[in-house]
C-alpha cells in the first residue's frame, strides 16, 4: 500500500499572520489537509438554486502545501499522491484568476507568491481546492465563515478542520469531538464534476427516481453513478478487495472504507486494476483540528 507518508507534511500548524491585519512573515509554509465526507444528506434547494446540505466531514493527514511569500502568482508541483492512477494524464490545475488560491487572496485584499505542491487529487472528492483557499484565509487571519462561504460549500469546514457537522450551504460548522480512525481510499482514474452531479440531483428528484433515504449515507452517491457510470465498476472493485461496504466521498470519484489496509490483506497493493484501467490506493487517517 502507498501511503506516501514520508512525503506528507504534519498537521500542525494553521497561521501565519497572527491577528487579522497583520502583514505576513516573509515566508510561511500553510498546510492545507484535505477533508472526508463521512455522510452527506441533501435537505433542500435554496430560491438561488444553491442546495442545503447537512453532512459529517473529517480532516485527513493527506495534505497540500503553500508555500507563501513575497511576490505576485502561483506556480504548482504535482506530488505522486496527486496522481488518481494509470490512466489519469498528469494533472493540470489552472493556476489563472479562476484558482480558488487566487480568488481566497482577493478575497482577503493580499498579493502574494504562492507556490502550491499538489498532494490531493484533483476532481477526487476529497476538497483539495477548498483546502488550498482555506490555508490562504487562515495565512491572512481570516476566520470570518461568511468569507469562506463566498469561496466555495466546503471551504468554511475547511478553515478548522477536525471534525465537524456542516449545515446549510456549508456556512455552518459545528464542531464534533475528535475520532481517530483509518481509512483505505481507492482513487478511480477519472474525476467527477460537483456541480453536474447536483444537477443530476436535481433531475431524479424532480422524476421521483431518487429514493428518499439513500441507503449509503450520502444523497450524492445515486446521481453521482448517474454522471459517471464507471463509478460502480470501482465500487465493485473495492468491494472485492475488502469485503467491506464501500461509501463515496462527496460527489466522488474517491471510494473509502473505513480500516487500514492490512486489516484487508492489502498491505503492499498500490493499485486495484478495472480492466487494463488502474486505480491508486491510499491509506489516510484522521487529523485533529487545526488551531491558528
Amino acid at each position: 500500500m502507498a501511503t506516501d507518508r514520508a512525503d506528507r507534511p504534519m498537521i500542525n500548524a494553521g497561521g501565519g499572520a497572527g491577528r487579522a491585519g497583520e502583514p505576513p512573515p516573509e515566508a510561511v509554509e500553510m498546510v492545507a489537509p484535505a477533508k472526508l465526507t463521512l455522510s452527506l444528506k441533501v435537505t433542500g434547494v435554496r430560491p438561488d438554486g444553491y442546495h442545503e446540505i447537512e453532512s459529517e466531514m473529517v480532516t485527513l493527514d493527506l495534505a497540500d502545501t503553500l508555500v507563501i511569500g513575497p511576490g505576485d502568482g502561483l506556480s504548482i508541483d504535482y506530488a505522486a499522491s496527486a496522481v488518481r492512477g494509470s490512466d489519469a494524464d498528469a494533472p493540470v490545475l489552472d493556476a489563472g484568476a479562476d484558482n480558488l488560491v487566487v480568488r481566497a487572496l482577493k478575497a482577503v485584499g493580499r498579493t502574494a507568491g504562492v507556490r502550491l505542491t499538489k498532494r490531493i487529487p484533483l476532481g477526487a472528492g476529497l476538497g483539495g481546492g477548498s483546502a488550498n483557499a482555506a490555508a490562504i484565509l487562515r495565512w491572512a487571519g481570516c476566520t470570518d465563515l461568511g468569507v469562506a462561504a463566498e469561496l466555495g460549500a466546503d471551504v468554511p469546514f475547511c478553515v478548522t478542520g477536525g471534525r465537524a457537522l456542516v449545515r446549510g450551504i456549508g456556512e455552518s460548522v459545528t464542531a464534533m469531538a475528535y475520532e481517530a480512525k483509518e481509512f483505505t481510499l481507492l482513487l478511480p482514474p477519472f474525476g467527477v464534476d460537483t456541480g453536474a452531479v447536483y444537477r443530476a440531483w436535481d433531475s431524479l428528484v424532480a422524476t421521483g427516481s431518487l429514493a428518499k433515504e439513500a441507503t449509503s449515507g450520502n444523497d450524492l452517491e445515486a446521481p453521482a453513478m448517474v454522471v459517471e457510470p464507471r463509478l460502480a465498476l470501482w465500487r465493485e472493485a473495492l468491494v472485492v478487495a475488502t469485503g467491506a461496504e464501500p461509501r463515496l466521498a462527496g460527489s466522488g470519484s474517491t471510494w473509502f472504507v473505513e480500516g487500514r489496509p492490512d486489516e484487508f490483506g492489502l498491505q503492499g497493493r498500490h493499485s486495484l486494476q478495472v480492466g487494463p484501467a488502474s486505480g491508486r490506493l491510499l491509506s489516510a487517517r484522521t487529523a485533529p483540528a487545526i488551531h491558528p
